[in-house]
């Protein structure tokens, strides 16, 4: 229903309609009504179906509303086939959830009347005129979107029964002023630590590996070795940019067109402006400029009264002069008095965002054809990128043709269309050659028709004037890799690990040093840490958060790191300075959303665990 309400209303309209049907509605509602169908449903909860027809909608309107949100970044994610399946599975399992919702209202005996569904409709704004019920706005409105009364009033029948149930849900959650406190004094508390890094670099030299342990390993851990699904193509390209370096363009061609399209190289007459400006701020800003034009009208000379009137301080001690201006650079209204005035006059006050001024017209630069000889390069480009461009249309329609009618090869492609059949290394969704990393080239390489197939694809763009067909020359499934492409890797990981075991042990010894208080270990001191210091190791930072506050001796514990172990000392716990209420009220406030999701998670799952779920596959 969001689709429709999208593409059928305007402005406050499809606000206050996506405000009186709520998302999980619109995901839900639609489908219901257009009938039933012989199908294999999508999913059946409770015996109740959940059509594809209803699947499908819901999942588009997800998929519009993504797209709106992440723009670019969604085409991206939109290549990967599998991102978009996992997207349709969280639709589909919010419909259950909608779903076991409205059977479990029914089964409460909660219900809407119809004069609490008129009486929404009539304080709902988008339907009032002047703060009152419109029945013909209404009427007018459900036409527009295409429904008939008596069916988006069961629709908001629905709607609202259901509202009953998870909003009695979320409504009952609260957060104490002292959980929100008590969670702002612990953000804010700091630590005095005192720690040492253990590097595990000088225990490196003395790991050793066998090739057994290297065996071991390998097999122990092979989801660690996984080689992503990869394919190497052929492609055929047209790129205008490429056609252009090779569109010659004689002289007699761009004097040609420098004498049919003379106008465009008519240089813009300018104009040298004076003015005197007087500030919005002032009090009695439009009197005083009243007044100046006045003298002006009366011969008082404009340089002298614009040195000692004009807050424009630097055009000021100039008489007023300013630059130069051609047509539509200065604002409307400047600009508009400025191209009205002969030479020597000076124009009304004239208001724009800057305040009050008086313009003068101090000399006019007539407009003059730009010579031939200057233009020249730039013509003979623009004749080269039309020319290229004519010539890629023209290939482009051949490339289309061609590439369908022989689908199996790009080599008569290829010959028709007069370039190269290009190839790509081997390559994963996720490292694409560059200049070709584009969304819809990816979703294209592992593509069905592609990749299983054997198929050309269809022509894709991939710039504006530069498109490619593909077609597989060598798939490679995900698989496993061999023992002696990664054994290296391993080795390293294993020599890695000997390491910090060794760094371990000697942190370990160091802590029994530094509980022993002996004097030759040298701790590095740090007063205040707090959560979000950015110059220490995160592992530390998180580990002295972790650690019991000391009461008469410091607590001394290990934690390790990427390339070692670290030694930390705490010594004191140090309470939050200051909570400011506007921090607690936040808090207060994520807490309680926090609750609120965590209470309707708890309901779907208690309705599911009680509920017969079907997920029907079609044989």
């Amino acid at each position: 229903m969001l689709e429709k309400i999208r593409d059928g209303s305007q402005g406050v309209i499809a606000k206050s309609i996506l405000v009186l049907v709520i998302l999980s509605f619109a995901f839900a509602g639609v489908s219901s009504y257009l009938g039933s169908t012989t199908d294999v449903p999508a999913a059946e909860v409770n015996g109740d179906k959940i059509t594809k027809a209803e699947l499908e909608q819901a999942y588009q309107s997800e998929r519009s509303r993504m797209e709106q949100q992440l723009g670019e970044m969604f085409a991206a994610l939109s290549a990967d086939e599998r991102y978009l399946e996992s997207i349709k599975q969280s639709v589909l399992e919010r419909l259950v959830a909608d779903k076991l919702i409205d059977q479990a209202a029914t089964a409460m005996g909660l219900r809407v009347s119809d004069e609490q569904i008129i009486a929404a409709i009539k304080l709902e704004p988008a339907f009032q005129t002047d703060g009152k019920f419109d029945n013909e706005r209404y009427q007018a409105i459900l036409r527009q979107l295409g429904y008939q009364p008596q069916g988006f009033r069961n629709m908001m029948r629905v709607d609202m029964t259901r509202r009953q149930l998870t909003a009695a849900l979320v409504g009952t959650e609260f957060v104490l002023p002292g959980e929100a406190k008590q969670l702002a004094e612990l953000q804010g508390q700091t630590r005095d630590i005192r720690y040492l890094v253990v590097d595990s670099a000088p225990f490196l030299a003395n790991a050793t590996v066998t090739d057994e342990q290297v065996k071991n390993y390998y097999d122990a851990n092979q989801g660690q070795f996984m080689s992503p699904e990869k394919v190497s193509l052929e492609y055929v390209e047209l790129n205008a940019a490429d056609f252009a370096k090779n569109s010659p363009v004689t002289d007699e061609e761009a004097q040609a067109y420098y004498d049919e399209h003379k106008t465009q190289y008519v240089a813009s007459e300018k104009r040298l402006a004076a003015h005197i400006l007087i500030n919005s701020d002032h009090d009695d800003a439009a009197a005083k400029a009243t007044d100046l034009a006045k003298q002006l009208d009366n011969g008082a000379d404009f340089a002298e009264l614009a040195k000692a009137n004009s807050d424009d301080r630097l055009s000021a001690e100039q008489g007023g002069k300013l630059e130069w201006f051609e047509p539509g650079v200065m604002e409307p209204t400047f600009d508009a008095a400025l191209f009205a005035l002969n030479k020597g006059e000076h124009s009304a006050v004239v208001k724009t965002g800057f305040g009050y001024h008086i313009i003068k017209l101090l000399d006019i630069q007539a407009g003059a054809t730009v010579p031939f000889a200057d233009v020249k390069a730039k013509i003979v480009a623009q004749l080269q990128d039309k020319k290229a461009v004519d010539q890629f249309y023209s290939l482009q329609s051949k490339l289309a043709d061609t590439s369908y009618e022989v689908p199996d090869t790009l080599a008569e492609t290829a010959k028709v269309v007069g370039v190269p059949v290009k190839t790509t290394p081997l390559f994963s969704r996720d490292d694409a050659p560059e200049g070709l990393n584009k969304p819809d080239f990816v979703k294209a390489a592992f593509s069905d028709t592609v990749k299983l197939k054997g198929l050309n694809s269809e022509v894709i763009e991939l710039e504006p004037n530069h498109v490619v067909v593909v077609r597989v020359k060598e798939h490679r499934d995900a698989g496993t890799l061999p023992l002696d492409k990664v054994s290296t890797d391993i080795i390293d990981r294993l020599k890695q690990e000997q390491a910090n075991d060794a760094a371990r042990v000697k942190a370990q010894e160091l802590v029994a040093q530094v509980q022993a208080h002996a004097a030759d270990v040298a701790l590095i001191t740090k007063v205040k840490l707090g959560r979000g210091e950015q110059e220490i190791d995160t592992a530390i930072v998180g580990k002295a958060f972790q650690m019991p506050t000391p009461s008469a001796a410091p607590v001394v514990e290990t934690v390790g790191l990427a390339n070692g172990y670290a030694v930390i000392a705490l010594d004191k716990v140090n309470a939050a300075e200051s909570v400011s209420d506007e921090l607690v009220n936040a808090l207060q406030q994520r807490l309680n959303a926090q609750y609120s999701e965590a209470d309707y998670r708890g309901l779907i799952e208690s309705l599911k665990a009680n509920a017969k779920v079907l997920y029907p596959v079609e044989g």
